[in-house]
């Protein structure tokens, strides 16, 4: 995995390599800094990343089912806006997202605003 430089103090954001590295409606584990993320990419080849693990049980996000704009928890189905972080029919906690994009070469990069201590 490569880092990009840090754009300010306030957020740093990482080069997480290429998007083929995803496939179209899957998630992969990924570290930006010490913050592990799961980055999606959908069948409209958009990609998405989210905190790693389910606040519900800690199920893995990244092993998660994705469609219609919601990723289900593989652990216990629970649903969620992939968009937002909001859930969706459960009282479960909002994930944490990341601002994700894909930049000229098609590398997925993440920011993570308001880096702290964990973060290199």
């Amino acid at each position: 995995m490569k880092k990009a430089d840090s754009r300010s103090d306030a957020a740093r954001t990482y080069d997480l390599g290429s998007v083929e590295q995803i496939p179209i409606g899957e998630g992969r584990l990924f570290q930006a800094g010490h913050i592990p993320v799961a980055v999606f990419r959908d069948r409209q080849d958009q990609v998405y990343a989210t905190q790693s693990l389910c606040p519900h049980k800690g199920g893995l996000l990244a092993d998660g089912i994705i469609g219609g704009g919601q990723l289900q928890c593989p652990l216990h189905t629970y649903k969620f806006e992939l968009a937002n972080g909001e859930p969706v029919g459960n009282e479960c906690k909002a994930l944490e997202i990341y601002a994700v994009q894909l930049n000229g070469e098609k590398h997925v990069e993440i920011t993570i605003e308001k880096p702290g201590s964990d973060v290199e």
